[in-house]
This record gives C-alpha cells, sequence and structure tokens, in this order.
C-alpha cells in the first residue's frame, strides 16, 4: 500500500470516528438519559451533571483525532519517522491519560455525591483500563518513531 493510500484510508476512518462521536455525544446519549429519567424520574437530578460529565470526557477524543489527522498526513508526504511525529503520539498519550484520569476522578466522585451506583463505576474501570492500554501503546509508538526518526536522521547523513 502506497503512502497516499495509507493516507487516505487513516483520514477516512478519522472522519467515519468523528461522525460516529457526534451521533453518540449529540443524539444516543441524550435520548439515552432522558429515557433513563422517563422511566425513573427519581433519577432526573442526574440527567445533566451526567451528560456534561460524558461531553466533556468526549472532548480530548476529538482532540486525538486531530492529531492523527495530522499523523496521517505526514505519512502521506512520506515524512512517518519524524521527531514532529514522535510528538505528536506523546500528545496524544497525555491526552488519552488525562482523560482517563478525569473519567475515574469524576466516577468516584459522583459515586461519593450519591449520584452513581457502585456497579457503574466497575465498568468504568474498563473503560479505564482501555484508556491506560491505548495511552501505553502510544507512548511506545512515540518511542518507537523517536527512535527510527534518529536511526533515519544517522543515515541521511551516511554516503
Amino acid at each position: 500500500m502506497s503512502q497516499k493510500a495509507l493516507e487516505r484510508w487513516l483520514k477516512g476512518i478519522v472522519v467515519g470516528m468523528g461522525i460516529c462521536g457526534f451521533a453518540v455525544y449529540g443524539w444516543v446519549l441524550p435520548i439515552l438519559g432522558q429515557d433513563v429519567v422517563q422511566h425513573y424520574p427519581e433519577f432526573a437530578y442526574r440527567y445533566y451533571p451526567w451528560l456534561l460529565f460524558l461531553w466533556v470526557s468526549g472532548i480530548p477524543c476529538y482532540g486525538v483525532l486531530m492529531v492523527t489527522w495530522k499523523l496521517a498526513s505526514n505519512i502521506g508526504l512520506d515524512r512517518s519517522f519524524t521527531m514532529e511525529n514522535a510528538r505528536l503520539l506523546k500528545w496524544v498519550r497525555c491526552m488519552m491519560a488525562g482523560d482517563v484520569a478525569f473519567f475515574l476522578v469524576t466516577n468516584v466522585l459522583y459515586l461519593l455525591l450519591d449520584m452513581s451506583h457502585p456497579g457503574v463505576l466497575l465498568l468504568s474501570l474498563l473503560v479505564v483500563f482501555a484508556g491506560v492500554a491505548a495511552a501505553v501503546v502510544s507512548e511506545a509508538l512515540s518511542q518507537m518513531v523517536r527512535r527510527a526518526a534518529i536511526l533515519q536522521e544517522q543515515s541521511d547523513w551516511t554516503i
């Protein structure tokens, strides 16, 4: 697969993920929340705090999509192994780690404020684990891209 074809595939995936995210955050979550409020009116005071929490937790996801778009552009320009890409992957790691920390802390806080259920906290640990795993993979990729960029730079100076 050529670099340009890989760039198009990656950008297509980024656009698809962005559209799916907008559908979930803008349509599915509010409808599900309203459905819960309709069936269980005693939980109505939890609707907006939870909706706001979920929307805020989605912001770093779109940051990651923007960074991925830039990475795809660099790949299309045949600049896969550069220090810039290593820095971008570090940004991805930071955004993921921050989002995971926010997600965990807010879930615990909601549990302490009696706005959540212990089962929700346990299920959120799966999300936290997946986010930590993705952050670690991003850091590993950053290290590999950095090392490859150094090797590429050294070989460019060799005749």
